[in-house]
């Protein structure tokens, strides 16, 4: 997708219903700022097709909130249709902009068909669609702008590990492994990364604000549970190690320690970002998503 299509579809992708109305984000009246009370929108971010032909729906989401995160459960308030209510969305929600936070796989012949996710938040539902019109179609896997002194080449998001030699994720496919926790002892959690160090930019020109970013960052956050997830270091510095795996320039590993306010099932989120950042800079590329389910006993 070009740069300038995917400004129109990040646009277009953000209609939502509001108060039983459709309407045009563009065309939203601006609101004052809110510390509190106000809404939670779905963010619908394009779809690509996997391996084996089916689709994938990348959703994120915007919570209009400065400083209030909701938890808002999977059911009336919380649903996608169909097939739903439960597709694999999250429960919590951080403040802020949330870029490519899950996706939902749909058959290679969805055609024209779509999905809904409806949400209530402070009293507020928003309703957002999202199908497999052909101007939504995006690149997560691999950057559609230039590279930098390799403009013939494509960047691509890190690759992901909870094992040092152990299974991978690349992109926003949302990678699960399981964990057991107690109550009575933080659960240590490790992330090993690599990167092939390449960065995109529509010039071609590194820009000053991106020459101080890491090569690659983690951001841990809750995605689900009954109670607080508190984290010793929510973004761990990355203790850089030699690269054995072909292609990768930085390789690395974090590990956070992580506590839980009360037992129960829950599930973690880590976004892995190279040097184009959150949501990629505005082309759909290049991070990396997992997720951590704990059962957490106590």
């Amino acid at each position: 997708m070009t740069a300038r299509a995917l400004r129109v579809a990040r646009l277009s992708t953000t209609i939502v219903f509001a108060s039983g109305v459709l309407v045009s984000a563009q065309l939203l009246p601006k609101e004052p700022t809110h510390t509190s009370g106000t809404s939670v929108t779905g963010a619908f971010e394009g779809w690509f097709t996997n391996p084996d032909e089916t689709k994938s729906l990348l959703l994120g989401y915007y919570n209009r909130n400065e400083k209030q995160e909701l938890d808002i459960p999977i059911g009336p308030g919380n649903h996608i249709d169909p097939g739903g209510p439960d597709r694999g969305q999250p429960t919590h929600f951080l403040t802020g902009k949330q870029w490519g936070m899950f996706v939902v796989r749909v058959p290679k012949d969805f055609g024209k068909n779509k999905i809904t996710w409806t949400l209530v938040a402070n009293g507020q539902t928003t309703v957002i669609p999202a199908g497999l019109h052909p101007d939504y179609e995006i690149s997560p896997l691999v950057s559609s702008a230039s590279v930098v002194g390799a403009p013939e080449e494509g960047d691509t998001p890190p690759v992901l590990r909870f094992e040092e030699k152990g299974p991978s994720v690349q992109g926003p496919l949302g990678m699960i492994v399981e964990r057991t926790a107690a109550m009575s002892k933080p659960l240590a959690v490790t992330a090993w990364v690599a990167d092939d160090g390449k960065l995109f930019t529509n010039s071609g020109v590194v820009p000053a604000f991106l020459r101080s970013r890491p090569a690659v960052s983690l951001r841990w956050s809750k995605y689900r549970g009954p109670g607080t997830v508190t984290f010793n270091k929510d973004r761990p510095e990355i203790q850089k190690t030699p690269c054995e795996q072909k292609g990768m320039t930085f390789c690395g590993s974090a590990t956070t320690t992580v506590t839980f306010g009360t037992p129960g099932d829950y599930t973690l989120h880590v976004v892995a970002n190279d040097l184009s950042g959150d949501g990629g800079d505005g082309f759909q590329c290049c991070w990396t998503t997992a997720h951590v389910r704990v059962s957490v006993r106590p």
